[in-house]
């Protein structure tokens, strides 16, 4: 009877980690289509270029982040495709990340300003 139990808070405490796992990817995903869907949408001509992070090191994955996110807000349609972009903007705005806490000495000014279709491209890398 014990081993029944023990058996069956195994499987239970396992279900639940492959469950929070899978949740995870599939959030990433949907970030990862959504900025794909973005990327045609977006004016590249005649606008701000965006602080983009390439490769950032492994404690400073959540200011990397925290810049695309910020750097989306920025981002302008291209005339006839308004309503798909706004819709697309609000999904990448609530995306959260949580790193392992530590403290990153680079902020988003110290990475280099590239085009808004460059900008995606790299917030897609990351999040592959």
């Amino acid at each position: 009877m014990e081993r029944m139990i023990a058996l069956c808070i195994l499987f239970f405490c396992s279900s639940t980690v492959l469950a929070a796992a899978s949740h995870r990817e599939v959030k990433y995903k949907q970030i990862l289509k959504t900025i794909q869907q973005l990327e045609p949408k977006v004016k590249d001509k005649d606008v701000e270029l965006l602080h983009t992070p390439e490769n950032p090191v492994e404690g400073c994955l959540d200011t990397a982040v925290t810049c695309f996110k910020n750097g989306t807000l920025k981002l302008q349609p291209v005339n006839s495709q308004v309503n798909g972009f706004t819709k697309a903007i609000r999904i990448l705005s609530k995306f959260t990340f949580r790193g392992p806490g530590k403290h990153c000495e680079s902020s988003c000014e110290s990475y280099e300003k590239k085009s808004p279709k460059e900008f995606l491209k790299s917030f897609a890398n990351l999040i592959k």
